[in-house]
């Protein structure tokens, strides 16, 4: 059964201050493509007010908006539209989340199992008959093509090859890394600790960590991402109360998830270490811009890189820490690929009823990408990567992987010892 969190205050999300004016739903691209949207206005603000005096005003319409938070950066009110839709599905939905949505929700759990067997379950997400059974029995659609598991956890990684040697540095970071890196990509935490170790930080995992939760709140399992959210604000706490280490991250939707959405949304109160958990360009870039670390590039590094705006990094407003820091590579060319959702919103675009939609969100990120031709896409969130690789074929890096390839570690080394 769906866990729920029934939460002190709904209409504490400024709908008061909503104008009517229609923006929201101007810049959502859910309403430009789906008819059967009621839209961000009329779904958040306008038919909360009804839902305050009786639930049966919900609309399981509501399912179909992606949270990409692109309703609230138009919004000229500061209303927290996609808050306001996403706390009436935790308290209001009837909707009970089915095998799917539990198998995509737990990516810890997914993620264990398959980083044991990681050759097999890769061969065999690819499998056609394995792809229809995955559509007409699970609800997945059989055109989604899966990221890639890992044979070897980055938390194994970490304490086999980086662990020992962290404690040497002057100054020390921790590291939030997220299913992603744990279970399908340890490169992007490798190239972290690479930059910030040439840098002169030491780089420490929490002392526990769980999934952020976004997938489990997407999935109407609320009540599980709120206690393993407030494992990882108990974590976060000691890192950065006690340890007086900054939590760094390597994606924005975690970093938007724990930052905004666990208070908004699971009722966690993350006031007191809000500002120690950053994404890691901002980390960098801050530190680049107050003098007091210094990167060396290779001069041999040569690359046209398109940017995508990941729609959490919109929210957030650190878009210019990713592009500023790429720009620094002197063998960059990057360009600014337009604003757009991909469309993926996480879990959202592997199930079937969701998954045409998706695609048509997207097409206009994708069409622009083919005609633009870049040597690859850089963005910060992963779940983008996997859209943005699936629908062009342009393989998709992380601005820190891009970093990471470019730094002349030594050189690096030298200007900050």
């Amino acid at each position: 059964m769906a866990e729920r969190i029934q939460l002190k205050n709904i209409s504490g999300n400024n709908l008061e201050q909503c104008l009517k004016c229609s923006i929201c739903t101007a810049y959502c691209p859910v309403s430009a493509v789906e008819p059967n949207y009621p839209g961000p206005k009329h779904s958040g603000p306008d038919q909360e007010r009804y839902r305050l005096k009786d639930e049966k005003f919900f609309d399981e319409a509501l399912k179909m908006c992606l949270n990409c938070k692109r309703c609230e950066v138009a919004c000229p009110s500061g209303v927290r539209i996609a808050d306001i839709i996403q706390a009436s599905r935790i308290t209001y939905s009837k909707h009970r989340p089915i095998l799917r949505d539990m198998m995509l929700a737990n990516t810890d759990f997914v993620g264990t199992m398959a980083n044991m067997v990681a050759p097999i379950v890769n061969t065999t997400l690819g499998l056609s008959p394995v792809k229809a059974v995955l559509h007409g029995v699970m609800g997945v659609d059989k055109h989604r093509t899966f990221p890639a598991y890992s044979s070897q956890k980055f938390e194994t990684w970490y304490k086999r090859n980086a662990a020992a040697s962290q404690d040497s540095y002057k100054k020390h970071v921790s590291y939030f890394h997220g299913c992603y890196v744990n279970y399908n990509y340890p490169q992007l935490g490798k190239d972290l600790v690479k930059i910030m170790n040439a840098v002169g930080y030491g780089v420490h995992l929490l002392e526990k960590e769980k999934c952020c939760g976004v997938a489990l709140i997407a999935n109407g399992l609320s009540g599980q991402a709120r206690k393993q959210g407030q494992v990882n604000v108990s974590s976060i706490r000691k890192s950065v109360k006690e340890d007086h280490r900054t939590v760094l991250t390597t994606s924005s939707t975690c970093t938007f998830t724990m930052r905004d959405e666990y208070e908004h949304l699971l009722d966690i109160d993350v006031a007191d270490v809000r500002e120690g958990l950053t994404l890691a360009t901002r980390f960098l870039y801050r530190l680049i811009e107050q003098g007091e670390i210094k990167l060396a590039f290779r001069k041999d590094f040569k690359m046209r890189a398109a940017y995508h705006s990941a729609c959490h990094m919109e929210k957030m407003g650190w878009i210019v820490y990713s592009t500023e820091l790429l720009k620094m590579i002197p063998g960059m060319e990057l360009i600014m690929l337009d604003s757009q959702c991909c469309g993926i919103a996480g879990t959202y675009g592997f199930k079937k009823e969701n998954y045409e939609r998706s695609q048509q969100i997207g097409s206009g990120l994708f069409r622009q990408i083919k005609e633009l031709n870049p040597d690859c896409v850089t963005t910060d969130c992963e779940t983008c990567k996997w859209q943005i690789e699936m629908s062009t074929g342009y393989e998709v890096k992380n601005p820190i992987s891009i970093l990471a390839d470019a730094l002349d570690v030594e050189a690096t080394m030298k200007l900050n010892s």
